[in-house]
C-alpha cells in the first residue's frame, strides 16, 4: 500500500499504521446493530479500547486484516 492510503492510528497525533479496529457505538446514538470504528497501532489499542469501554461504547477488537475479510465477505 502506498503512504496515502495505508490506514492509520486513530490516537491523537499518531501516523502509525493501523494493525486493529476498534468497533464501537454509542446506544444513545445509534442504533444497537450500527457500528462504527477507530483504528489503532499496537501502541494505541489498550488506550484506545479503554477509552471506549468506561463509556459502554466499545463492542469488539479485531485485527484489521480480520476486519478486512469480515467486510469483503458480505
Amino acid at each position: 500500500m502506498s503512504d496515502e492510503t495505508t490506514p492509520i492510528c486513530s490516537a491523537k497525533g499518531c501516523r502509525t499504521a493501523a494493525v486493529w479496529v476498534l468497533a464501537w457505538n454509542n446506544p444513545k446514538l445509534h442504533t444497537p446493530e450500527r457500528r462504527k470504528t477507530w483504528l489503532a497501532c499496537d501502541e494505541h489499542r489498550e488506550h484506545l479500547s479503554q477509552f471506549l469501554g468506561v463509556r459502554g461504547f466499545l463492542k469488539d477488537v479485531v485485527t484489521l486484516a480480520e476486519w478486512e475479510r469480515s467486510a469483503s465477505d458480505h
